[in-house]
């Protein structure tokens, strides 16, 4: 029987973060809210000692990663990290599944968000590269510096959100589906 994401990465959260937590990674353990998962991915935020954070790890093909908005938790090496990892382990049902969803199927806004949250700029962008469409080109299209754009995907991967992404996901979404590929 095949593994559940879920069960993917738990496996693979137990063994990145084995034996008892830190003491400063056990502080923030159960202390998450907005606990989320999607697919093998999951996402949460937590208070902190300079504001609100959003922490998450994943597991691809490469292994598992994480990320922090925490000033040092851009490598994914904080203790914010860490406590989300045995929050999952301690009671990963707490983590409410996201469903993958294609945009034609959103019904109202919050199946708008989730659908927006599915994905990563980063994969539309590679999208559009595959239709032809370079990032600059993407960029220049929307009014858009090809430098920001560049920070907006970034910033997204390390859980800093620009104002910006929900839209700018939107407008790779609406490229992807009305513009045919075009010819190098």
């Amino acid at each position: 029987m095949t593994p559940s994401d879920a069960e993917i990465l738990q496996t693979a959260i137990q063994s990145k973060w084995s034996g008892k937590p830190s003491a400063k990674a056990g502080r923030y353990i159960g202390l998450f809210f907005n606990p989320v998962r999607l697919g093998r991915k999951i996402t949460a935020q937590v208070e902190g000692n300079h504001g609100t954070y959003t922490v998450s790890i994943q597991v691809d093909e490469r292994g598992v990663s994480s990320a922090c908005s925490c000033y040092i938790g851009e490598g994914g090496y904080c203790h914010h990290c860490e406590a989300l990892a045995f929050t999952f382990l301690k009671d990963g049902s707490v983590f409410r599944e996201i469903k993958s969803m294609r945009l034609d199927n959103v019904q109202d806004l919050q199946e708008m968000r989730a659908s927006l949250q599915s994905t990563t700029l980063e994969s539309l962008l590679k999208q559009l590269g595959e239709k032809g469409i370079t990032q600059k080109a993407f960029a220049e299209s929307i009014g858009m510096n090809a430098r920001h754009l560049s920070a907006i995907k970034s910033s997204e991967l390390r859980n800093r959100y620009f104002n910006e992404l929900g839209v700018t996901k939107l407008a790779c979404l609406w490229v992807l589906d009305h513009i045919q590929k075009i010819k190098a």
